[in-house]
């Protein structure tokens, strides 16, 4: 499975860049396949590992913050391995005219 999601602290001013990398180095911490851009951070392995994952990484931000926004897109799609590579890699073959 793969989740994308986003952790916003709320109430501790317009610069949350601290807080978000808190959250983002848990992520790159756990070991699991993930990717980062301006919107999301994407982690992909099984359920219950990610979701791990998903929840240390709130918990860093809330331990700071006196509320957290979190936002969560999930596929769950058994079976499949790389996905965080190989669906951009099929975007991109069919955008080269493969």
């Amino acid at each position: 499975m793969i989740v994308a999601f986003s952790v916003t602290p709320l109430g501790v001013g317009e610069d949350v860049g601290e807080y978000v990398a808190e959250a983002v180095r848990v992520v790159r911490e756990s070991g699991l396949p993930n990717r980062t851009d301006a919107m999301f951070t994407s982690v992909e392995g099984e359920w219950d590992e990610v979701m791990a994952v998903v929840k240390r990484a709130v918990a860093v931000v809330e331990a700071r913050a006196p509320r957290v926004s979190v936002v969560m897109k999930a596929d769950i799609r058994p079976g499949v391995k790389d996905g965080l590579t190989s669906k951009v890699e099929t975007v991109e073959r069919q955008l080269s005219g493969g």
